[in-house]
């Protein structure tokens, strides 16, 4: 079980970002204790929603929604007109 500090160290994102994938649903947590309390994510659980962002992004770049933006920008950047 981990920390949300120790995850969002473990993948270089904000504290802000796991509590909002918490929130949102899209990462299970356990509430430990009574009152404002503690969270603690699974292993399982962390796996489960590294693979799911991995999946959306496959699917972003073979579908072209992210990686056709970025490669025009790589292509003109530098240019001078």
């Amino acid at each position: 079980m981990f920390k949300v500090k120790a995850v969002a160290d473990l993948l270089n994102i904000s504290k802000a970002t796991i509590y909002r994938a918490i929130e949102s649903g899209k990462l299970d947590a356990l509430k430990l204790g009574t009152g404002k309390g503690t969270l603690r994510i699974e292993g399982s659980a962390l796996n489960i929603y590294l693979e799911q962002c991995g999946q959306a992004a496959y699917e972003a770049f073979v579908t072209g929604t992210e990686s056709a933006a970025a490669d025009d920008r790589d292509e003109t950047a530098g240019e001078v007109a």
